[in-house]
């Protein structure tokens, strides 16, 4: 009985992961916009119907298509850190290393950059990847990126706010040079990108080390004398 469920649950995983490879495909040659459900669902081999059982419309297996790809270039840039970690003794060489494993990841795939620099929001990604799909199915960058930052002292919620900096300005500061190579090149970039890094988490890592200020107490003044309260 296990085989047979296990075989059911690898035949939908292969069916989910060729519908997300098609989409992929058909959305880098045509665009979004000039391909239909009728094109993935032709294109992976399977009924029209299986599609929504997986997806409301083609724009949600956008969303979940770029977060597919892009939770794979994460997982691929953490597992690498990891096996870095004893030349990575501070928490800014291991997210420098990390974020220059992600864009060397980019810039060999450039029909990756497209679709996830236009689409890719920090919400949605933190939305669907609590859905997880396929081959992304046991990664949890957040939390993996907590335990990393366990003896940081950073609180978990300025982890948060601290990985939201740092992904936005990493997206936003190298589209063009992975793309155009304006202002300049990838290369020529990456110093000053990872010095930035290194000034966001150095800053964090500062202000967790400051300790909080305990709150003010009211002052109580001493109890009137027995015999001289107020009428």
């Amino acid at each position: 009985m296990n085989t047979a469920m296990g075989k059911v649950g690898d035949n939908k995983k292969l069916k989910l992961t060729s519908m997300l490879d098609s989409a992929f495909q058909l959305f880098t040659d045509k665009g979004i916009a000039k391909t239909s459900i009728s094109d993935i669902v032709a294109s992976s081999g399977v009924a029209k119907g299986t599609f929504y059982l997986y997806f409301k419309d083609k724009f949600d297996i956008r969303n979940k298509l770029v977060v597919y790809q892009s939770t794979k270039v994460l997982k691929d840039a953490y597992e690498a850190t990891i096996a870095q970690d004893t030349t990575l003794p501070l928490l800014e060489d291991k997210i420098v290393f990390f974020v220059g494993h992600v864009l060397d990841q980019l810039s060999a795939r450039p029909d990756l950059i497209n679709l996830i620099s236009k689409n890719l929001s920090w919400g949605m990604l933190k939305q669907e990847a609590s859905r997880p799909l396929a081959e992304a199915e046991d990664f949890d960058l957040m939390t993996l990126f907590k335990l990393t930052a366990k003896d940081s002292g950073i609180p978990e919620k300025k982890l948060e706010i601290m990985l939201y900096m740092i992904v936005e300005m990493v997206g936003a500061t190298c589209y063009s040079a992975l793309l155009y190579q304006e202002p300049c090149d990838l290369e020529e970039l990456k110093p000053h990108l990872f010095d930035t890094v290194r000034a966001i988490v150095r800053q964090f890592v500062s202000d967790a080390a400051v300790p909080s200020e305990p709150e003010a107490s009211s002052p109580v003044g001493p109890a009137p004398a027995e015999g001289n309260e107020s009428p």
